[in-house]
């Protein structure tokens, strides 16, 4: 999830880079100076591998913790089951759900975690990264989508298998383009996702030749002027980006006689809307929503985790994150945070963890277990798990995004229609 807040903007050069839709290839890079990798480290485990979460959805956003929970239960499972760490099982440490992210991270220290999973909140993760850094513990967050953390001093310890909100601007535009339009629009609330989000939108339009591009954005309650900008552009299409006040914008657009297939709508105003809105007002409009559906394998095995999970919202990145932690330590052949910190980018394929594993070419592997044995044999791996490729860059970044695509009836409810993925050089 991410941050409500604008701690500075983004650079041009890495909203260009999430421009591609295509996969691309991975070049080699270093990390920022707060965030250096380390090769190797010195192995100080103590041959226990614990795995704690951080679970701070509280109030209406409780309904995440139960995915999180599960999926973590569900891959310490599998882990076990495919021998452990160094044969002995792995430990989840028991969790807590808090809005206090510090107390939580400084509780997990005590615990002696080895790794963090968490939290949910881009704006929570600051004060995990200041207490678990500071005690040489990872820490991987299945949800965190705000750019800023990128370059948050972490020491190397944070990582996150969610894309950055930025990251979407690709599928965005080529939505768009899909649906034929030569020009768009961008309508987007003000704030820190609407801002960074509309320019990213407006670069990879610019490059994939859609011009000219109107942006406009608006405070919440007052977007008519926005839509009415819109209008007098004549646009294709218009991407719709805002989150507390997407449905006035949806309407105000309607008003100004741009709907349906014309709208296409970023992670943030997509919902189910239903009677809130005209009649049709989104008949044929795409929205989308960043990750990917459970396969029914894991759903199936999640429920059985959990008979009565609902939501499994960030399943799939959590599970991949406890794997990954897994096998990082299984690298490094030692459970201490700062060995796996170290070797985290290199068994999610990032090509610049490529020197902390055996020559030659990582071999994809979609399981613990699979990957665990590739480990054994002296093989690189790169685990491409239920959340898709991670490649981890230099800032603990995946430089590979999944996004669900949906498309709205008369009614205005969305179905899952499709999905997308949007690539980018490490850098």
């Amino acid at each position: 999830m991410t941050a409500r807040r604008r701690t500075g903007s983004w650079p041009s050069a890495r909203a260009a880079a999430w421009g591609a839709a295509a996969v691309v290839a991975l070049s080699a890079c270093s990390g920022s100076a707060g965030n250096a990798r380390t090769a190797s480290v010195e192995a100080s485990g103590d041959g226990t591998l614990r795995i704690g979460l951080i679970l701070d959805n509280t109030g209406g956003q409780a309904f995440l913790n139960g995915a999180q929970l599960a999926a973590a239960k569900l891959a310490i499972q599998e882990i076990n089951a495919a021998g452990g760490h160094k044969g002995k099982p792995v430990e989840l440490l028991p969790e807590k759900v808090s809005a206090d992210t510090a107390a939580q991270a400084r509780e997990l220290v005590d615990a002696k975690a080895d790794v963090a999973i968490g939290p949910t909140d881009s704006s929570h993760a600051p004060a995990a990264i200041d207490v678990l850094s500071k005690a040489k513990v990872a820490l991987i967050s299945p949800a965190n989508t705000a750019w800023q953390l990128n370059t948050y001093k972490s020491g190397g310890y944070y990582f996150r298998t969610a894309a950055a909100d930025i990251a979407q601007a690709a599928v965005l535009v080529k939505l768009a383009k899909d649906g034929g339009a030569k020009s768009i629009a961008v309508v987007h609330e003000d704030g820190a996702y609407g801002t960074e989000v509309s320019a990213a939108v407006a670069a990879a339009a610019k490059s994939a030749g859609l011009d000219p591009v109107t942006v406009a954005g608006f405070k919440p309650g007052d977007s008519q002027k926005a839509a009415a900008a819109a209008r007098d552009a004549a646009p294709d299409a218009v991407v719709v980006v805002a989150r507390e006040d997407a449905q006035g914008a949806i309407a105000e657009l309607n008003n100004a006689g741009l709907s349906g297939k014309k709208l296409v709508l970023a992670d943030g105003a997509f919902k189910q809307y239903g009677s809130d809105l005209a009649s049709k007002a989104l008949d044929g409009a795409h929205g989308i929503v960043p990750g990917v559906f459970p396969s029914a394998h894991l759903q199936g095995e999640l429920v059985a985790v959990d008979a009565g999970l609902k939501d499994m919202t960030y399943a799939a990145e959590t599970y991949d994150a406890v794997n990954l932690a897994a096998l990082a330590a299984a690298a490094a052949d030692d459970d201490a945070g700062a060995s796996v910190a170290a070797k985290l980018i290199s068994v999610s394929g990032g090509a610049s963890g490529a020197a902390t594993q055996p020559a030659g070419k990582p071999s994809a592997c979609r399981t613990y277990k699979d990957c665990l044995a590739a480990v054994k044999a002296g093989t690189a791996v790169d685990y491409d798990g239920e959340s898709g490729p991670v490649r981890f860059d230099a800032d603990g970044e995946v430089t590979v995004a999944n996004y669900m695509v949906f498309t709205y009836g008369a009614d205005n409810k969305a179905k899952l229609t499709g999905s997308e993925t949007a690539s980018r050089t490490a850098d």
